[in-house]
């Protein structure tokens, strides 16, 4: 895979403003499944003998078996690593402040000034706006610079052995049948100890789904090619949902008495993934206002008929839009939204 021109430029302008972002993990989808109550009771030769025998009968070759699955070992450090995301055990306010750092916030504002052609090219197509995607760009692999080495055959099949998510046996298939179809090579199929692939880190089920040849080359190319990075991202996003001209959410301000009432008003949900379990059921602007919830800096709202739903860290609050569940959709977690929605602002801000 080539190293396009602009991602080139990219990359040098990256590195001047922020190369200590190399040192930071991607970002991993965060899972909704349950975690199992006790470890795996085969060897992994066993396991993966008889995952063998299920991925061909799914119409997987032999060939592509002998050489993705031939001489497999497990790596003992993506469980470990699966235990300690930092979107499982950061609060909120604390993600925010270890990913939003000045140089990152720096880095946004020069990315999306280079790429701006590129990004007005996609959100044409899309309705996803240049902020939104330099911020899940940035979040997700320090714009392009740490997207994983990892063999993502490797690091799926451990995962899928180890039965912590029951997520990671269906994307060792989907990874397989990428292979199958020619759509990747087995040496370029690297990724995040999760097996999240390339700069959007996609999982091999997402890969398929909406990767995008933006570039027209054939090739839907999420390691190399910036066109199709940034288009797959977006197709993504407008698929889960997506409105175009519709903003994330914004901060607010909660006064002291107020959580009270907000919590005998307005309940939590109680269906999704643990962080939509801790958003409150969305309720008309209208209502947040009468519970004396503001928007900082003074900003005005918008019509009253929007809907919204409220989401807190220990310090900081946020009311968040039907945007907002796309960009759940992408990472179910709370602290990668809202932070991907506080970058995006700051980013686009900085291009004008």
């Amino acid at each position: 895979m080539r190293l396009r021109a602009s991602l080139a430029v990219s990359l040098v302008a990256w590195c001047l403003v922020a190369p200590d972002l190399r040192a930071q993990e991607p970002v991993t989808p965060v899972s909704t499944a349950p975690v199992p109550q006790t470890p795996p009771q085969t060897s992994f030769a066993e396991w993966l003998a008889a995952f063998r025998e299920e991925a061909s009968a799914k119409g997987i070759s032999d060939a592509t078996l002998d050489a993705a699955l031939t001489n497999l070992t497990p790596d003992p450090s993506v469980v470990e690593k699966d235990q300690t995301q930092p979107e499982l055990t950061q609060t909120l306010d604390a993600y925010i402040a270890s990913r939003l750092t000045p140089k990152v916030l720096a880095s946004a504002a020069v990315m999306i000034r280079l790429q701006a052609p590129l990004l007005e090219r996609v959100q044409r197509v899309y309705g996803v706006p240049p902020g939104i995607m330099i911020a899940v760009w940035g979040l997700e692999s320090n714009f392009g610079q740490v997207m994983g080495s990892r063999p993502v055959i490797r690091s799926l099949a451990t995962l899928a052995y180890d039965g912590h998510r029951q997520l990671f046996r269906t994307e060792l298939l989907e990874a397989l049948m990428i292979l199958d179809q020619q759509l990747v090579r087995l040496e370029d199929m690297k990724g995040s100890w999760a097996g999240a692939m390339g700069q959007p880190q996609f999982l091999p089920s997402s890969y398929r789904k909406f990767a995008v040849d933006f570039d027209g080359d054939g090739t839907a190319n999420i390691w190399t090619s910036v066109d199709d990075v940034f288009a797959s991202m977006a197709n993504y996003l407008q698929q889960a949902g997506w409105t175009a001209g519709e903003r994330w959410g914004r901060e607010v301000d909660v006064p002291p008495d107020g959580w009270d009432a907000i919590a005998a008003r307005v309940p939590l949900r109680t269906t999704g993934c643990r962080s939509r379990k801790e958003m409150t059921e969305p309720r008309p602007l209208s209502e947040w206002r009468a519970m004396h919830v503001t928007f900082l800096g003074g900003t005005r709202p918008p019509a009253s008929k929007m809907a919204a739903s409220l989401v807190r860290g220990d310090h900081r609050a946020f009311l968040v839009y039907h945007n907002y569940e796309a960009l759940l959709d992408y990472n179910c977690s709370n602290a990668y939204a809202v932070s991907v929605g506080l970058l995006s602002d700051i980013a686009a801000a900085g291009s004008h």
